[in-house]
């Protein structure tokens, strides 16, 4: 099954996404920190058949408008809205990894009325006062343009995780750059930077899955103190694979959000 391409507007900024169409639940995807809605496509190609799959590239990424002003918290929340309504997609899952299980978390706790159910892939409650300076270090470390998409992903990887990073670049002059800007990259992560959002998860009523991978970006207190304080949250982990399990593990996160998603039904 194929994909067609919807446009969002949302307070003049375009959000392109990925319809995957299916019969059933509405499944929302939302990619992480300079990722990009392609990252989904064997996942949502595998859900499509039994489920209304929709991924979307995040305001500043990918096909979407590149240079937003507001790249806060609440405007990445107000954009999932904006398709979940534009495209109506009632109630749906929001799965998100990374940041964009940060944006799917914060927009279940703001609309509880919206979201039928909550999938983090990689994903805390933020407060990590390191982060932008992290990824400016590593986005910096990147030999752009490259040559090639295969030097590409090797640099980034190699693998399904290089070719998942790699999908995401756009060839100019026969070079192929990133298609976001370093600088909002480090923006987007400031106000994860200042405090976590302990409260937005602990507002948080609708069904949980937490999926992380064996050798997680995410502190195991924090991991342990997110299901502390919502005890009803499902969690499991993913053996053999890194932050970006969803490139590493396609087969394995089907698995999971497949038994997820029949429990809701």
């Amino acid at each position: 099954m194929a994909w067609s391409e919807h446009i969002v507007v949302r307070n003049g900024v375009r959000l392109v996404c990925r319809d995957w169409g299916g019969p059933g639940q509405p499944v929302a995807l939302l990619h992480g920190l300079a990722g990009h809605a392609g990252e989904w496509d064997v996942l949502a190609r595998r859900l499509s058949p039994q489920y209304r799959v929709v991924a979307f590239d995040q305001r500043g990424h990918g096909a979407s408008d590149r240079h937003p002003q507001d790249v806060s918290r609440a405007a990445y929340v107000e954009d999932c809205i904006a398709v979940v309504d534009q495209l109506d997609l009632r109630q749906p899952v929001l799965v998100g990894q990374s940041l964009g299980g940060h944006t799917a978390m914060l927009t279940a706790a703001a609309h509880p009325e919206t979201v039928r159910a909550l999938v983090l892939i990689e994903a805390g409650t933020g407060g990590n006062p390191h982060g932008p300076a992290d990824i400016g270090r590593w986005l910096d470390s990147w030999p752009t343009p490259f040559s090639s998409r295969k030097a590409a992903a090797a640099f980034l990887g190699g693998g399904a995780v290089g070719a998942g990073w790699a999908a995401g670049l756009e060839e100019r002059d026969a070079k192929w750059w990133p298609r976001f800007d370093r600088d909002l990259m480090v923006r987007s992560l400031m106000e994860n930077a200042q405090r976590s959002f302990w409260h937005e998860w602990e507002q948080i009523a609708c069904p949980t899955l937490v999926i992380l991978a064996q050798s997680s970006f995410i502190p195991a207190q924090e991991a342990e103190d997110m299901l502390r304080r919502r005890p009803a949250t499902m969690a499991l982990s993913v053996p053999g694979t890194g932050h970006d399990l969803h490139l590493e593990q396609p087969e394995a996160l089907h698995a999971a959000l497949s038994d997820f998603l029949e429990r809701l039904a």
